[in-house]
């Protein structure tokens, strides 16, 4: 990264980019802050690089009347940090964005800003500095505050992700294609913030042991052995803690896991994930949901996302 004053922007008007960002679900049970998932849920982006200086934000879809439409909008924000990062003044930018990714619901909506805004600057930034993945990871993780949500929207796939003095690290592995994630979205919404502030600032030494070993076991299930979902999604650092914030979605994670499904909170919550061993396991969910749990639940049959974050670079003219 370059240091010093930032250099004169050089980048022409009229260049655009188009971003694609997954949806991601985070933690997969034991796996807290470290193990995350792409969900083939997407949000879309369009940027174009204009004379004026600021931004103008549009939106579509997910948030439309409702997200920041200027440079306080977190897409902006992580444009202009990725730009700052490398020593480049962020131009004026237009912005159109389409999402389909719940927000406040456990699907990485912020960490998909975050990584749809890095996205972009690399794709300006084309052909006059190269971020590399571990630039970019460096960055949507400063952003994000960890990187369990951003290392999969980045990368797709699998994602076990750490931090280091030197920066934040993230391992793709490929899902077992008779995984088959099942995700139940509430009309209800939960603050991450919230859902953290529940969890003790220390565990008993056998439950971080139990999560340990649970997690271990996930990584071989999610790559090899399907069948051992359900003991592997186990857990005890967060979920029991975090669960008086959102009763109903503890209730129906109680019900499918007493019928042997692997089901877990995604992310903060309030959503519900179920990680089928096969698509008649995920059949089986949805019709026990919708004969037994409450009323509300958005039933969303996905795939695990395999590619990540995508840019195309294109010149428009001015």
């Amino acid at each position: 990264m370059t240091e010093g004053a930032p250099a004169p922007s050089p980048l022409p008007v009229g260049r655009s980019v188009a971003v694609t960002v997954p949806a991601t679900t985070a933690n997969l049970g034991p796996g807290l802050d470290t193990l995350g998932l792409a969900l083939a849920l997407y949000d879309e982006l369009e940027v174009t690089v204009r004379a004026a200086p600021g931004a103008s934000v549009e939106v579509h879809g997910v948030g439309e009347g409702v997200v920041e439409t200027d440079e306080s909008n977190l897409v902006v924000r992580s444009i202009a940090a990725t730009f700052a990062a490398y020593g480049y003044p962020v131009p004026g930018l237009d912005l159109v964005a389409r999402n389909s990714i719940p927000h406040g619901r456990g699907l990485g909506s912020s960490g998909a800003a975050i990584v749809a805004g890095v996205m972009a600057a690399r794709g300006l930034l084309e052909g006059v500095v190269d971020i590399d993945a571990d630039g970019l990871l460096a960055v949507a993780t400063e952003l994000e505050g960890h990187p369990d949500n951003v290392a999969p929207a980045l990368f797709g796939g699998l994602t076990i992700a750490w931090t280091t003095p030197e920066g934040p690290g993230a391992k793709k592995l490929i899902v077992h294609r008779g995984v088959s994630p099942l995700v139940l979205v509430p009309e209800a919404t939960l603050s991450t913030k919230l859902a953290r502030s529940l969890q003790p600032a220390q565990v008993p030494h056998e439950d971080a042991i139990f999560n340990v070993s649970r997690s271990a076991l996930l990584v071989a299930a999610l790559t090899q052995s399907p069948e051992l979902l359900l003991a592997a999604t186990e857990d005890r650092l967060h979920q029991n803690y975090r669960a008086s914030a959102m009763l109903e979605t503890d209730a129906l994670i109680r019900l499918l896991r007493a019928r042997g499904l692997a089901a877990v909170v995604s992310g903060a919550g309030p959503s519900v994930l179920v990680l089928a061993s096969d698509p008649a396991q995920r059949q089986l969910a949805v019709d026990l949901v919708a004969a037994e749990g409450s009323t509300g639940w958005q039933a969303l049959m996905l795939a695990v996302d395999f590619k990540g974050a995508t840019v195309a670079t294109r010149q428009v003219e001015a």
